[in-house]
């Protein structure tokens, strides 16, 4: 089998043929559990048109010899080119180089950026238990052109000028992908707060304010977002600045190993927030009060209010403040 030969192989065929199942599809995009690690949500993306697969654990993606150099770990082309074909005996191949030129045109079009207001989106917050007064301060309205269909959506601006872009049915970026740094007003801070995405940033910014209506401390400290953990190398620059560090990534292996790195580059300023919420995902799911593994009982919203206190706010004893 050559290389080329080994490109127009399918890639969700090639899952399936090892035992990899699809969770959702939409649109061109299939979805599956990561085959790198052990995960409840599926966050493999595979596009059909394309033949090319991205993993947002990792930041990952490319053809399917670059998906074979990540499940065998191993550079070696013609080790896995037999291993393709071994696996794929059976697999009528497909010719993708006419499809790959209907890609040009831009994947968002028509863009309008409006402020929050959509009752729709306005609902879907609150499902996800967040403050509506704080996602409009916070995020804006998008409406857009996509594959030739109308859409509208919330929009969360980064700071190269594009957004993090979430409606009821759709997860997804407009580009230039980049962070989100909120620097408070005033004089600097020394203490910077650290979310993988703005569902968690806007979670935790929720949270503040059920616990203490009167002084929630929204201002005590600045705040960075990733977007994707793949940005990590992007606000070392910008954590180094800080005196402390207020980690709060999601409990899966991506955000551990992001913590990890953050912990070996600056020691004990980094406090690991996600231990306050360690039978959850992330600080959204704490919200709203999904755990890793379902309880037979659901989670009471108002119970799940009074701990949220304890968790954003450490024994004193520990030495530990937010």
């Amino acid at each position: 089998m050559t290389t080329q030969e080994a490109k127009k192989i399918r890639i969700a065929d090639y899952l399936q043929s090892l035992g990899y199942s699809l969770v959702k599809q939409q649109g061109k995009s299939l979805w599956y559990k990561s085959p790198f690690r052990e995960e409840t949500e599926a966050s493999f993306k595979v596009n059909t048109e394309l033949n090319q697969w991205y993993d947002f654990g990792t930041g990952k993606g490319g053809n399917l010899i670059a998906l074979a150099q990540e499940l065998y770990r191993s550079d070696n082309v013609p080790y896995l080119l037999e291993r393709i074909e071994r696996q794929t005996p059976h697999i009528r191949p497909v010719d993708y180089s006419f499809r790959e030129r209907q890609t040009d045109k831009p994947s968002f079009q028509r863009l309008e950026v409006k402020e929050l207001t959509h009752p729709v989106l306005l609902r879907y917050l609150q499902e996800r238990g967040i403050n509506t007064a704080l996602a409009k301060a916070e995020c804006k309205e998008l409406h857009f052109i996509r594959n030739g269909k109308f859409y509208f959506a919330i929009g969360f601006p980064n700071m190269a000028g594009g957004y993090e872009v979430r409606n009821p049915f759709f997860k997804g970026c407009i580009a230039p992908k980049d962070i989100t740094h909120i620097r408070q007003q005033e004089e600097p801070r020394n203490v910077c707060y650290l979310f993988e995405g703005f569902m968690d940033y806007l979670s935790f910014l929720t949270i503040r304010v059920k616990n203490n209506p009167q002084y929630p401390r929204l201002t005590t400290q600045d705040y960075i977002i990733l977007n994707s953990v793949t940005n990590l190398a992007k606000v070392e620059s910008l954590l180094a600045t800080y005196a402390r560090i207020g980690s709060s990534l999601d409990n899966d292996t991506a955000g551990r190993n992001a913590c990890e790195t953050l912990k070996a580059k600056f020691g004990e300023r980094v406090l690991d927030k996600s231990l306050y919420y360690r039978e959850y995902k992330d600080l959204n799911d704490y919200l709203c009060g999904k755990p890793l593994f379902q309880s037979a009982e659901p989670i009471k919203q108002e119970r799940q209010v009074q701990s949220a206190r304890r968790m954003m706010q450490p024994p004193k004893k520990r030495g530990l403040k937010m």
